[in-house]
């Protein structure tokens, strides 16, 4: 990295307008000495809710050349070393001397293409006056180097695809109360957004550009993030895999069965390379397995985990759309639901099923969902398993989520809700 295309870079940002953005829910706070952590999959909004604080700071009297914005994938700035880092304050105090006192705000969007980046913040953060905030598309390399380096300095949050609250936003929809007209519109949203999914550039595009950008997604995020970073030697393998995990959201997963059909179809793998494989699918926030409730380590890890897609849309490129069941696409749209607030969630399996359990250890709340509650089989299976899980788990709420309220009589202790009327609730297992 040159300092003086260094510094082209940094006077474009500066001058740049701030592109035009919906908010999101998550805010970021502007009065913090924590280093502020955002960690999600690609183009799931992280930089826009960077533009979005620093159009606040602005708001609130911050000038511009205050802020240092760099995104560490653009190819100005490449080869990067890590002993060049320090180019960066020195090119900002030659553009700008007389904000060289003051206190900085810097913004590094995809902080993990910078080689020794902890060290290079850790000193920002430890010798300067400033407020730092970063994005990183990778959970573990964050994670792992945020907890040796940065102890104590940091505060993380997580970014997800659109919530079904942001969707509406995103189209302009709001929720009247006591408005049946109202109700219909949201209700049609929400087969919308189980359509599309919540990836805020392909809810914003063309419906005839969508197919387009979720492959070049799909094939991106395969490339880069999963082939590249973790130097992956069998990416055909790989590649069946992803393609495995994200045509199937909301099913039982068991990497023992996948090991075998692979084998099957001549695949040359180890058990060790598959759970490998697994492993990075859900540090690159691509997919989340779900444990089964038991308290026994045992348990936990002996049976099947369900899996679930971070957006299943990503499917698409993969299997065509109808193959991916609505069903399937609703549950995990309120596994997410509860995912953005908590990570203490599981299943609980057997004939009785339960689709999300919230605390396993201590469980607070039981939720069944189901899009196809007008057939008698299908609702008298969730409302049985609800009814089961009551002798096992007396304490815990249990709700049915569904696409339209059945004209059924419901067990006493058990609430029907409609599925877009829970998914704009406050995720809390006592409302």
């Amino acid at each position: 990295m040159r300092k003086e295309a260094l510094k082209y870079v940094l006077t474009e940002n500066t001058a740049r307008k701030f592109p035009v953005t919906v908010p999101r829910t998550l805010e970021l706070p502007l009065n913090t000495t924590k280093i502020t952590t955002l960690v999600g999959i690609r183009r799931s909004g992280k930089t826009y809710i960077l533009y979005d604080t620093m159009r606040r700071l602005e708001a609130g009297g911050v000038d511009r050349r205050q802020m240092i914005f760099l995104n560490f994938e653009d190819d100005r700035l490449m080869p990067l070393k890590s002993r060049e880092l320090d180019l960066i304050l020195s090119a900002h105090a030659e553009l700008y001397p007389d904000f060289a006192d003051r206190k900085k705000f810097f913004f590094f969007d995809e902080i993990q293409n910078a080689p020794r980046w902890e060290s290079f913040v850790r000193r920002l953060h430890d010798t300067q006056d400033a407020q730092i905030f970063l994005t990183g598309s990778s959970s573990h390399l964050l994670a792992r180097e945020l907890a040796t380096s940065l102890r104590g300095r940091t505060i993380s949050y997580e970014v997800f695809p659109l919530s079904f609250a942001e969707f509406l936003r995103f189209r302009g929809l709001q929720h009247e109360p006591y408005s049946a007209n109202s109700d219909s519109r949201i209700a049609a949203a929400l087969n919308e957004y189980l359509a599309i999914g919540g990836l805020p550039e392909v809810v914003l595009a063309d419906p005839d550009l969508r197919p387009r950008i979720l492959k070049e997604y799909v094939d991106l995020v395969f490339y880069k993030d999963l082939v590249e970073r973790y130097k992956v030697a069998n990416p055909a393998l790989l590649r069946q895999l992803l393609k495995q995990c994200l045509s199937q959201p909301a099913t039982l997963l068991s990497p023992h069965k996948v090991y075998k059909t692979f084998r099957t179809q001549g695949y040359e793998l180890s058990k060790d390379t598959l759970y490998r494989y697994l492993h990075y699918l859900e540090e690159s926030y691509i997919t989340f397995l779900l444990p089964v409730a038991e308290r026994s380590i045992r348990k936990r890890a002996m049976n099947p985990k369900k899996l679930h897609a971070v957006d299943w849309a990503l499917g698409y490129p993969l299997v065509p759309e109808p193959f991916i069941d609505v069903g399937h696409k609703l549950e995990t749209a309120v596994y997410l639901h509860w995912r953005r607030q908590r990570e203490d969630l599981a299943y609980l399996g057997g004939e009785r099923e339960i689709d999300l359990v919230v605390n396993a250890e201590q469980p607070e709340l039981l939720v069944n969902v189901t899009a196809h509650v007008d057939r008698p089989d299908v609702y008298e299976r969730e409302i049985g398993g609800l009814e089961s899980a009551a002798g096992r788990m007396p304490r815990a709420k249990r709700i049915l989520v569904v696409q339209q309220i059945p004209a059924r009589d419901v067990p006493k202790g058990i609430e029907v809700i409609e599925a877009w009327r829970y998914l704009l609730s406050i995720p809390a297992a006592d409302n």
